[in-house]
């Protein structure tokens, strides 16, 4: 029985349904579509699968879209790749070309008004590094010099550390791709690129006006800027994911593992959602099982008690997304026998005038003292409540609709149920039996039970 929550990035690899449906029965619960790639047609087909997914397995795996955000991205190259030689010079065009082993183009032109001499511009999750040497203020081109050797393919990510760039928080693309995500009802919104609160604020006021305010706002911190504003951030938004790709690339690497912790913290003091990303199965794209690096980076997400890891490439174009995702939850599952509740209880904030917080957190220490082998929240906000403060039992959520079981499906210990039926069920897969002490939390109560 695993409480860490498990978000999977759906592509190429794991968009069959047969292939979806095993990745669900292996641990996935909530189902990420990246709309920083593919169209539309491609997003509905993957989430109408997870729905009908969920009606024949009796699950409620959630939806998450991840918006395309203000990021800045190659255009193609002539062979669909070129091999950078370090010390060789490359321009870079504001205006799209077909690139070479001298030139390349991006798809923010103003970067060139952003940027000043000798700032270096980080290509392909910073695996290219290029100085910019000189300004070509007549044909708007930046002359750089290669710091290393890459070879760099397609539409690779482009970051420049230490510069606050001028774009749009929301691009044209990204107001559709928002709009259309409410009228489908997602679960879930991660912003990505999130640098201050306003952005949180203008994604919130969108989804207001589709009268869809009720959707879940994850802001993705990937840069310096959302590191300096991230207590503003976690107040504004539902929940926050490290996103350690981009913001691996913009902070000095090895300022990042304190970073994520800190991130983690913040979020359960203030009770919010907090997700672990990128790279955690890094290396199962291409080979079966992980490196002991990478089993040790997901349980001492754990052991800090995140609600989510997360898997993208490793599920969405590897070689082995089944394997992945058996491996994840395993780690999961063994990191949490060891984790320390009564820390992860005494992190959270309770605020003495909150009678629901009251409840909550009386309800999650009587779990923890008199050996109550399953926990009962009715409504979800009582069992949202309940979920901040890590209780060591597992919460049973019975909530009155299929989107407010799916919207729990990130929440840390939270098993979602509607109905009285699927709440036997429910607990009886939890290995509750006859004589087991049940904690039940109605509205502002706390009751015991034998079952």
């Amino acid at each position: 029985m695993r409480k860490t929550k498990l978000v999977g990035t759906c592509g190429p690899a794991s968009e069959d349904k047969a292939i979806l449906r095993q990745l669900i029965l292996s641990g996935v619960n909530v189902v990420r579509n990246n709309y920083s790639h593919g169209d539309h047609q491609e997003h509905i087909h993957r989430f109408h699968l997870v729905h009908e997914l969920n009606k024949e397995l009796g699950t409620y795996v959630g939806t998450l879209m991840d918006t395309k955000g203000p990021e800045i991205r190659t255009h193609n190259f002539k062979e669909g790749k070129a091999y950078i030689k370090q010390g060789s010079t490359v321009t870079v065009h504001m205006t799209e070309i077909l690139g070479d082993e001298e030139s390349l183009s991006i798809t923010y032109g103003a970067l060139f008004d952003d940027v000043e001499i000798g700032t270096t511009l980080l290509i392909d999750d910073g695996y290219l590094g290029l100085l910019v040497i000189e300004k070509n203020h007549e044909d708007r081109t930046l002359i750089t010099v290669a710091k290393n050797s890459h070879m760099v393919k397609n539409r690779r990510g482009v970051n420049v550390p230490n510069t606050i760039l001028n774009m749009p928080f929301l691009s044209e693309q990204d107001i559709l791709d928002l709009k259309f995500a409410a009228q489908n009802d997602y679960d879930y919104i991660a912003a990505s690129f999130t640098r201050r609160k306003e952005d949180v604020f203008a994604i919130r006021e969108l989804l207001k006006q589709e009268g869809k305010d009720y959707i879940q706002i994850i802001a993705k911190i990937e840069n310096q800027e959302g590191i300096n504003n991230v207590d503003e951030i976690i107040d504004a938004a539902d929940g926050i994911m490290v996103a350690r790709g981009d913001l691996g690339v913009e902070v000095f690497a090895e300022d990042l593992p304190q970073m994520q912790k800190s991130i983690v913290h913040k979020c359960q003091q203030k009770g919010k959602l907090v997700i672990v990303a990128t790279q955690m199965l890094e290396s199962m794209q291409q080979n079966p099982r992980p490196t002991r690096a990478e089993v040790s980076d997901v349980a001492n997400a754990v052991y800090d008690g995140t609600d989510a890891t997360m898997l993208s490439g490793e599920m969405a174009q590897g070689k082995y997304p089944i394997e992945s995702v058996e491996y994840m939850s395993k780690i999961s599952e063994k990191a949490e026998k060891h984790v320390d509740h009564r820390k992860f209880m005494d992190r959270a904030l309770f605020e003495g005038d909150n009678l629901l917080d009251a409840i909550s957190f009386s309800a999650a220490q009587a779990a923890m003292h008199y050996n109550v082998k399953a926990m009962i929240a009715y409504g979800y906000k009582a069992t949202d409540n309940l979920s901040k403060y890590r209780s060591i039992a597992p919460i049973v959520g019975v909530v009155d609709s299929y989107h407010k079981a799916t919207s729990l499906s990130l929440y840390y210990g939270v098993f979602p149920v509607i109905g009285q039926e699927e709440l036997e069920r429910r607990l009886k897969s939890l290995g509750v039996v006859k004589g087991d002490t049940i904690l039940v939390v109605r509205k502002y109560q706390i009751e015991f039970i034998n079952y």
